[in-house]
């Protein structure tokens, strides 16, 4: 059977952590080790885990170093299978079993299945045993085998070293959150490197959002002109639409302006409940 290196990156998210590696401590298939990249902050205190914990902090400029905290990841993991999980995912049992058997096959850009927790859902009893009575199926990927491209989300995916090299890795030009994960999906379909998607399920713990992301702003508007620079299209067009049409930006066929900074009270108005 493949041993596998789970590789997670954290910020401020100890709670949801924590549930991660219980969950993965109750995996069918245990992970040859787990590899956590800490983004600007100390190792939190975990629980025992069933196999081997590799904890490394980084420190950068930006408060999210997203893309670097991914390669640096890989290059800290000792196994050839990466399988990348979102801090605030827990895996089901049979996640890295539906993994194992993906990298016996050719080599992919792995996508697993995500299904959303409702709020308080972990708070539940016996929550453990109820996860999909408490959530709900990503309401665009479908169970598909063939996932779009553009469609590709870094929540729950997995490939080999090889395959991650040839891909070209997360581009590090890009500061915080937005856009990396659909460069690198870009990169991957530029590289001729197929996507796929397994029933490989997690599911994600609910943590407060922002519809748009107000609270983003400055990032997504850096990361969406470096990826228009590099890919002739704009990304997050939905976000970049709804940050003009309430008047903070200014965007052009081949620009955007920062016209404002969001009010606490327009940040409130755009917490999704």
């Amino acid at each position: 059977m493949k041993k596998i290196s789970v590789l997670t990156i954290v910020h401020n998210r100890e709670k949801a952590l924590v549930n991660l590696i219980d969950g993965l401590n109750q995996s069918h298939l245990m992970p040859a080790e787990l590899v956590l990249i800490y983004m600007n902050e100390k190792p939190y205190t975990v629980p025992k885990t069933s196999f081997p914990l590799v904890e490394q902090p980084i420190h950068h400029s930006n408060h999210l170093p997203l893309a670097q905290a991914r390669n640096r990841a890989v290059e800290a993991a000792s196994y050839d299978d990466l399988v990348f999980l979102d801090v605030d995912c827990i895996p089901h049992r049979s996640m890295l079993g539906h993994y194992a058997n993906a990298f016996e096959q050719d080599s992919k850009l792995w996508s697993g299945q995500v299904r959303y927790l409702h709020q308080n859902a972990v708070e539940e009893a016996d929550f453990w045993h109820r996860l999909d009575e408490l959530s709900k199926a990503d309401p665009i990927r479908t169970s598909s085998e063939c996932l779009p491209y553009h469609l590709f989300w870094s929540l729950n995916f997995g490939c080999s070293k090889q395959t991650f090299d040839q891909i070209g890795r997360f581009d590090e030009g890009y500061g915080g959150y937005g856009a990396e994960d659909t460069d690198f999906a870009f990169s991957a379909r530029q590289a001729a490197v197929p996507l796929a998607m397994i029933p490989a399920l997690a599911y994600h713990q609910y943590h407060t959002s922002y519809d748009p992301p107000l609270n983003h702003l400055r990032d997504i508007i850096a990361n969406a002109t470096f990826f228009k620079k590099k890919w002739h299209v704009w990304p997050m067009e939905g976000w970049l639409a709804k940050f003009q049409q309430r008047g903070f930006i200014h965007w052009t066929e081949d620009h955007i302006q920062l016209l404002r900074e969001p009010s606490t009270a327009e940040l409130l108005s755009a917490l999704k409940e």
